[in-house]
């Protein structure tokens, strides 16, 4: 390796909003960071549907009324 060249390579710090602290080493100093892989829903299960512009609530709203025309006729 060039000497010179390189960025310096030192500890770091990783900082969640939920309080986790991850060390490792990185060109940076410090790093704040939103969400983690501890608080991260598909980390932790916690997935939750993102309702973007109405689209889920129009597609139940759309097959509530098929699905209960379908099982009055199935009663018939």
């Amino acid at each position: 390796m060039k000497k010179g060249i390189h960025p310096p390579y030192h500890d770091t710090k990783i900082v969640c909003v939920c309080g986790n602290v991850i060390e490792t080493r990185s060109t940076a100093k410090d790093i704040h960071v939103e969400i983690c892989s501890n608080c991260h829903p598909f980390f932790t299960g916690k997935q939750k549907l993102v309702d973007t512009a109405g689209r889920v609530e129009r597609f139940r709203k759309k097959y509530a009324r098929s699905a209960k025309s379908g099982e009055s006729s199935k009663t018939s």
